[in-house]
């Protein structure tokens, strides 16, 4: 059997803002296996977003467990959860979060200087993550000089400079066209197919939906059905 990379058992996540109690995740069961693309779709509002922040330790739960790599999400402290971020997970959102006045490779290398990479270390694996996303030609430009899909390759860049275990993906063509998007899901199968990257993508994007290799939809919270697509080159219309 495929080893599993992230375990969610019971997991349940209430906000309480003290005057009332708001249930966004009730009893999710999920396991994602290494090498996986999954989509999470679902109406805004379902649990899309909550539910890739508490697998991904950005949020804390309120009842049940999160397994990443058979590690205990729950039995972390706070910096020890940050530090396992920076080193085992990259993130992709959809408004890109990049600096305006570093150009595309300070961008990407920002994550490895923060962790104490030495410089020149840093430099290199940032142009090698760049390179990978077919952006080397583009490493001294600043965002403003880049198009949407250009930000979001750098983004993908930034995500993969690390190494990650697996990438979370929240919205990652949400800003896009319809072209753009298309590219970003290229890449990302790409990435899938030729590094064995593991992608949770979330998404409204049936489009998006339809290249992964499961379709987790969500209703109030929870997790309602399963779906596994066949995979299809976009471009041709064929079986992956």
């Amino acid at each position: 059997m495929a080893e599993p990379i992230v375990e969610a058992v019971d997991l349940t996540k209430v906000y309480d803002t003290g005057a009332v109690t708001v249930p966004a995740l009730t009893k999710v069961d999920l396991t994602v296996v290494r090498g996986e693309v999954v989509a999470v779709m679902g109406p805004s509002g379902c649990g899309k977003t909550t539910l890739l922040n508490c697998l991904s330790g950005l949020d804390s739960i309120s009842d049940g467990d999160v397994r990443i790599d058979g590690v205990s999400l729950a039995s972390m402290s706070d910096r020890e959860r940050t530090s396992y971020r920076g080193r085992r997970m990259g993130f992709v959102f959809q408004f890109y979060n990049l600096l305006p006045v570093l150009t595309a490779v300070e961008n990407v290398e920002l994550p490895l200087l923060v962790a104490r990479v030495a410089a020149g270390e840093a430099r290199r694996r940032a142009l090698d993550a760049l390179a990978m996303v077919g952006l080397s030609g583009r490493a001294d430009h600043v965002p403003d000089q880049l198009s949407g899909g250009e930000r979001q390759r750098v983004t993908i860049a930034r995500s993969l400079v690390n190494e990650p275990a697996i990438v979370w993906a929240d919205e990652p063509t949400g800003d896009l066209d319809s072209e753009m998007a298309q590219e970003i899901v290229d890449l990302m199968r790409r990435l899938n197919q030729e590094q064995g990257l593991t992608f949770v993508i979330v998404t409204h994007d049936i489009a998006v939906g339809r290249r992964a290799d499961r379709i987790i939809r969500m209703l109030d919270g929870r997790v309602v059905e399963e779906e596994r697509p066949e995979v299809t080159d976009a471009r041709t219309g064929h079986a992956a």
